[in-house]
């Protein structure tokens, strides 16, 4: 993959005419968007460079790809042993702080995904060409990565020589290496959305290591079973399965994205209960269109922005509503439902409907109504169900099983595919009856409809089984786990003091890595210490408000449930934990705070929702955490110490380190 509009030796470089490297340039842009501001602006760099650059021998990149952000650097210099990531802000008299901030990123992305930049010296330079010249100190931030330093047009010469003097060895980085080596990006599920809105594919956005299992490959079976459907008038539906932070939800957005061709009127829709996450991504698609539209000197308001991304991503509650509205077949061919093990059983939508919509008559499960809305197409279509093992996390959500029902006596003529773990792992079904049903209709199992590897926490694909194994109480095997797994890669901490976790959050994110505070919705005694798990928080503002804004996860005051959360995630989190769910006499035990007390939980379906609701939130993090058990108070009888300390000696007994 070419990742560069323009690449070559600095020699080369300045011996070739500035027209011919324009021209390469501008030939590698869409024409359609090309504006004359832009066209200035490389004019202009490649006259500093040519005059800067003269002295160094290496190579030269112009309009550099940083997949993850979706986004490419001006310059990468590889000069010696430096990796100089170089972004220009042509007119500028200023080192603006977000500027800096944007170069800073560029670096921390290349430390934290390229492999031939690991180990390396990566060095951001923020060039404002009319900005005065500043005294730099030269200071690494992280591993190789330093902080950036200024230059203007008349010295930045001079900074690359101050850099290269002072960081000098005999040993050159290997550019042939550096080039060819592994890029393994590993977007936010945000910046994933967005990416793949602009039209980019996965394979552009997502890592490539030979040992993850490549959500392309999902994606390509997915589109062959369309094909099928379509071409030989079939109605179908997939299971998708995987580990949390696997990348379903990329998934199931990669296939709303290519299968979405209006011109062939096949429409394709990604559907989701998970209120939040539409709220959150909708909000992203909406401020990125804002802002391309501005930078294409284009005008365009919000709501505009907002009622465009809605055919894209779409609540499943409101899909559902509208097709009990119209008793036709929907527009869309192809549906997309995210977590669909969180879809409404019978019960729960009867009630829903009747104290709601005042419709009595209602009587089915959520997924059986959905699949009865698709099956009215008169040719073809296919449902695509993404399943999250041990995801279910409130009150009437029916799991995987309910999806499955349904075939038993009704939908004769629908083929099914699905995972091969749904059947291996009891996390998926667990009703035999619901099993005997795949295998009485001939269901296709496909290896390739299971996502095995965590996306989510790149630093250690070893998260979701650690925490599987906590979750059972197997101290043996989740001392093993994070001895060997995720000791070394993923930091986790634990504390009793809320203050030294939220410092530990605010020392560890770099750049643009997003810290937040997160909590068990059942987590109410937790408010003697700041956090109020009942007061809601504005997801779309909490996700994606900048570190200035106190409603942001990043001022770390507002604390973020399960319910907000799920499907979503951070780079640094604290989990703060309290007595719901606890550990003492060598068990996990489970309660409800009810009125003034805390109450045994004895049902088996809110024991595992409770259980779940810790799963999804020790599975939020990308990069690491730290878990905040208080100290008990003995004297407030909802805060005795048992219900904290036993926690606390079982993380320690782990491994895991107090702060």
């Amino acid at each position: 993959m070419n990742r560069a509009y323009y690449s070559g030796s600095i020699d080369e470089f300045l011996k070739e005419d500035s027209v011919s490297i324009f021209g390469k340039i501008s030939g590698n842009y869409d024409l359609n968007r090309q504006e004359k501001q832009q066209s200035n602006a490389w004019k202009k760099q490649i006259e500093i460079l040519k005059k800067s650059i003269s002295s160094f021998k290496g190579k030269i990149y112009f309009e550099f790809t940083i997949p993850r952000m979706g986004k490419k650097v001006d310059n990468i210099l590889i000069i010696d042993n430096c990796i100089f990531v170089v972004e220009f802000k042509i007119g500028s008299e200023i080192y603006d702080s977000y500027a800096k901030e944007q170069a800073f990123n560029y670096g921390l992305d290349l430390n934290n995904f390229h492999e031939g930049s690991h180990n390396q010296n990566i060095i951001p330079i923020l060039v404002s060409s009319d900005a005065p010249s500043v005294k730099n100190v030269i200071s690494k931030n992280i591993d190789g990565l330093y902080n950036v330093v200024c230059a203007n047009s008349s010295n930045l010469e001079g900074v690359i020589k101050l850099i290269l003097n002072d960081l000098k060895s005999e040993k050159k980085i290997d550019v042939y290496f550096w080039e060819n080596s592994i890029y393994k990006p590993t977007p936010t599920i945000i910046e994933a959305a967005t990416a793949l809105y602009k039209n980019h594919k996965v394979e552009d956005i997502t890592r490539h290591d030979a040992g993850a299992e490549n959500l392309a490959v999902t994606s390509k079976c997915i589109s062959k079973i369309i094909d099928y459907s379509k071409i030989n008038s079939r109605k179908t539906i997939c299971f998708i399965t995987g580990v949390p932070g696997a990348g379903k939800t990329l998934a199931g957005l990669d296939i709303a994205n290519l299968r979405s061709n209006y011109q062939e009127e096949e429409h394709a829709v990604f559907l989701s209960g998970n209120g939040p996450l539409v709220d959150v991504l909708r909000e992203a698609l909406a401020r990125d269109k804002v802002k391309t539209a501005k930078e294409n000197g284009e005008n365009l308001s919000k709501e505009n922005a907002k009622s465009q991304v809605k055919s894209f991503i779409q609540n499943i509650h409101h899909f559902r509503d509208a097709s009990l509205r119209d008793d036709k077949a929907p527009i869309e061919k192809v549906t997309i439902f995210d977590e669909a093990q969180r879809a409404w059983t019978k019960e729960q939508a009867s009630s829903f409907m009747k104290r709601n919509k005042g419709n009595s008559e209602f009587n089915k499960s959520e997924p059986e109504f959905l699949i009865e809305v698709m099956d009215r197409h008169k040719d073809w279509c296919t449902i695509v169900c993404l399943i999250g093992g041990g995801q279910e996390i409130n009150t009437g959500e029916a799991g995987l099983e309910e999806w499955i029902r349904p075939f038993e006596n009704n939908f004769k003529d629908w083929d099914i595919y699905y995972s091969s773990k749904i059947v291996d792992d009891d996390n998926y079904i667990k009703d035999e009856k619901a099993l005997e049903i795949l295998k009485n209709k001939k269901a296709e199992r496909k290896d390739e409809l299971h996502l095995s590897v965590s996306l989510r926490s790149f630093r250690s694909a070893q998260l979701s089984n650690f925490i599987q194994e906590i979750i059972n109480n197997n101290l043996e095997k989740s001392k093993y786990i994070y001895t060997d797994y995720i000791q070394k890669d993923y930091p986790i901490r634990i504390t009793r003091d809320l203050d030294k976790a939220k410092n530990w959050l605010k020392k560890k994110a770099r750049g643009n890595e997003r810290t937040g505070i997160i909590a068990s919705s059942g987590a109410i005694r937790l408010r003697p210490f700041g956090l109020n798990v009942k007061a809601k928080i504005n997801a779309p503002i909490w996700f994606l408000n900048d570190k200035d804004d106190i409603r942001s996860s990043f001022f770390l005051e507002e604390v973020a449930t399960e319910f907000d959360i799920q499907g979503l995630e951070l780079d640094w989190t604290c989990v703060a934990w309290d007595g719901d769910f606890f550990y003492n006499k060598e068990r996990w035990n489970y309660k409800k705070f009810t009125g003034t007390t805390w109450k045994k939980n004895e049902n088996s379906e809110r024991i595992k929702y409770l259980i779940n609701s810790y799963r999804v939130l020790l599975t939020r993090a990308r990069q690491g955490m730290i878990i905040y058990i208080p100290c008990g108070n003995d004297e407030d009888i909802t805060r005795p110490s048992l219900i904290y300390d036993g926690t606390f000696t079982f993380f320690k007994n782990i491994g895991i380190k107090e702060i």
